[in-house]
């Protein structure tokens, strides 16, 4: 018989969506403070500067904002799972959206942003069907996939700057919850196990599957470390040698299989 197929993570609306704001109030309060000279500055992100990177954070509230004003979708096209691996597509159009923004008053920009999501936020259900790049997607599930901009972003942001911009546990729970999920899906199976802890636990890769007892092929890493991995921000061979990375058995190499969203 094929094994039972892995039922979806569920994640809480209210949780969810108290992150979202959480973690864009962060934001807001740390690009308030950066000077001129700091938003010019480089980033790990292409050509992108801090001043690009900060805009593209309105776009991921606010890009909502303006979808749930759109006809509703016929029916979902995208599950949550899959959002991950489908961003690689869509790249050149992010690129070129975030460069488009108009960032002469960025605290004015934030403000706006902010307002506009609250206001189309407020009603609507988690069942709503919203229109992406990807395909249509349940709201609830779209905005999980937005703790994973805003704490990957403000990783980004955090190592461009110096600042220490915090996470919100639950945006970073949820980031690494979805990270962990995707990577299962990607590289389906049960013969590695990974460890996040204290958020996630995922076994996938193919092989013999570990059923009792202490696994033979076990990773474990921090959340901020894994998310840097999943996201191509860091590499698996470094981040094993510096030991933020523990891997033990002749299956537990996941440099093939990563990154799962870049």
């Amino acid at each position: 018989m094929p094994p039972a197929k892995k039922r979806a993570r569920s994640y809480d609306s209210a949780k969810t969506r108290a992150a979202v704001l959480a973690q864009f109030a962060h934001v807001r309060e740390a690009v308030g403070g950066l000077t001129p000279e700091q938003l010019d500055g480089p980033t790990r992100l292409g050509a992108w500067t801090v001043r690009d990177l900060a805009a593209h954070f309105t776009m991921v509230l606010g890009s909502l904002a303006r979808k749930l004003t759109e006809p509703e979708p016929a029916g979902r096209e995208l599950a949550l799972v899959d959002w991950p691996l489908a961003t690689a597509t869509a790249a050149g159009s992010i690129d070129e959206d975030t460069r488009a923004i108009d960032t002469a008053d960025l605290p004015a920009l934030y403000a706006e942003t902010l307002a506009r999501y609250e206001e189309g936020i407020a009603a609507a259900s988690d069942e709503r069907l919203v229109p992406t790049r990807f395909g249509a997607m349940r709201l609830g599930d779209f905005l999980v996939t937005r703790t994973v901009e805003l704490v990957v972003h403000t990783d980004d942001l955090n190592a461009a700057t110096g600042l220490h911009i915090p996470y919100d546990r639950q945006a970073l729970a949820a980031c690494t919850r979805l990270l962990a999920d995707a990577l299962a899906a990607k590289a389906s199976g049960g013969a590695v196990e990974v460890r996040i802890p204290p958020y996630a636990v995922v076994q996938c890769v193919e092989g013999p599957r570990h059923t009792r007892g202490t696994p033979p092929n076990v990773v474990e890493t921090d959340p901020l470390t894994w998310i840097r991995l999943a996201t191509g921000r860091a590499e698996w061979a470094d981040e094993r040698d510096a030991a933020r990375v523990s891997a033990s058995g002749e299956r537990a190499d996941l440099s093939g299989v990563l990154p799962v969203l870049s």
